[in-house]
C-alpha cells in the first residue's frame, strides 16, 4: 500500500518541482511561487517578474527555477536565480504554457498558438530554439487545439521520449526525442467507465510514466505505452501537478485541497 502524508495547503494548486529530496516549489492562482519543506514550512516566497499567475514551474539543473508567464505582455519563460528573476525567452505569435528540463539541459515546452488553433513542443537550448514538434509523419496534428482546454503538461523520459498529457485529446502523446510519434494512451478499459482526463505527467528512474488524471487516480504506464496499474487508495483530490525526487518518492499537487502529498508508490 502508498503512504501518503500532506504538507502543503494551498488552493488552486496546478505545479509542483522537486528541489532535492527535502524540498519543493509550487504554484497556484497567484503571482507567488513557494518553496517549502517536508514539515510545510515555507522556506522561500517569491512573486513573479510580471505580477501575473505562472502557468508552471520547473526546477532544473543547479537548482534554478524556470517558469512559464504567458498572462503577461512579454509572453516569456523566466528563470528565478538567486532571489533574481531574469527572462531567457521571449514569444511573438505563441503563448507558453508547460515546461520541463532534458536530460541535455535543454527546456521542452508546450506552447499554443496567439489563435488557438495550432500546438507544438518547442525545444531550446538558453533562448536558442533548436527543434519544434507539430505534425506527425502524415502531417496531422500531433497535439490537439481548443481555447477552452490548453491544458498540456510534458517530461521527458530516461530513453528521450517527451510525454505529453494531452487534457482536451484525452490522451497522452509519447513522441520521440526527433518528434516521431511513439504512442498514444487514451486511458485504461475500467468498470466504472470512467472519462479520461490527463492532466500532470512525470516519470520515474524505472522509465515508467505516471499520469494524473482528473478522476482522482494516477495512471502507471510502462516507457511502451502499457498500463501497469493504479495509484489509487491515497484519498487523491483532483490530482494535478507531478513530479518525482531522486528516489522516486512521488509529489502530487491537488488542485482542489492545495495540498501536496509525497507518496511512496513502488513496490
Amino acid at each position: 500500500s502508498s503512504a501518503a502524508s500532506d504538507v502543503y495547503k494551498r488552493q488552486g494548486l496546478c505545479s509542483v518541482s522537486c528541489l532535492g529530496d527535502n524540498e519543493f516549489w509550487t504554484c497556484g492562482q497567484d503571482k507567488f511561487m513557494r518553496l517549502y519543506n517536508l514539515q510545510g514550512n515555507l522556506i522561500q516566497c517569491v512573486q513573479t517578474k510580471s505580477g501575473k499567475r505562472p502557468r508552471e514551474i520547473n526546477v532544473i539543473q543547479g537548482g534554478f527555477v524556470v517558469y512559464t508567464d504567458p498572462y503577461s505582455s512579454t509572453r516569456s519563460i523566466d528563470i528565478l536565480t538567486n532571489a533574481l528573476i531574469f527572462t531567457i525567452i521571449r514569444q511573438q505569435g505563441w503563448v507558453p504554457l508547460y515546461l520541463c528540463s532534458s536530460s541535455s539541459r535543454d527546456l521542452l515546452v508546450t506552447m499554443v498558438s496567439d489563435d488557438m488553433k495550432y500546438t507544438k513542443v518547442v525545444r531550446y537550448f538558453g533562448s536558442t530554439e533548436k527543434q519544434s514538434i507539430q505534425f506527425d509523419d502524415q502531417g496531422k496534428p500531433l497535439f490537439s487545439s481548443d481555447p477552452k482546454n490548453v491544458i498540456k503538461y510534458l517530461c521527458e523520459n530516461r530513453n528521450s521520449d517527451i510525454c505529453v498529457a494531452d487534457c482536451y485529446a484525452r490522451a497522452v502523446v509519447v513522441v520521440s526525442a526527433v518528434g516521431k510519434l511513439r504512442f498514444r494512451y487514451t486511458g485504461h478499459v475500467s468498470p466504472t467507465k470512467e472519462p479520461f482526463f490527463p492532466v500532470g505527467i512525470t516519470t520515474d528512474s524505472q522509465s515508467k510514466i505516471l499520469v494524473a488524471d482528473n478522476s482522482h487516480r494516477i495512471h502507471i504506464l510502462d516507457q511502451r505505452g502499457r498500463f501497469l496499474r493504479y495509484l489509487e487508495n491515497c484519498d487523491l483530490n483532483v490530482p494535478y501537478g507531478l513530479c518525482v525526487d531522486s528516489t522516486d518518492n512521488l509529489f502530487v499537487a491537488e488542485y482542489n485541497t492545495g495540498k501536496v502529498k509525497k507518496i511512496q508508490y513502488y513496490k
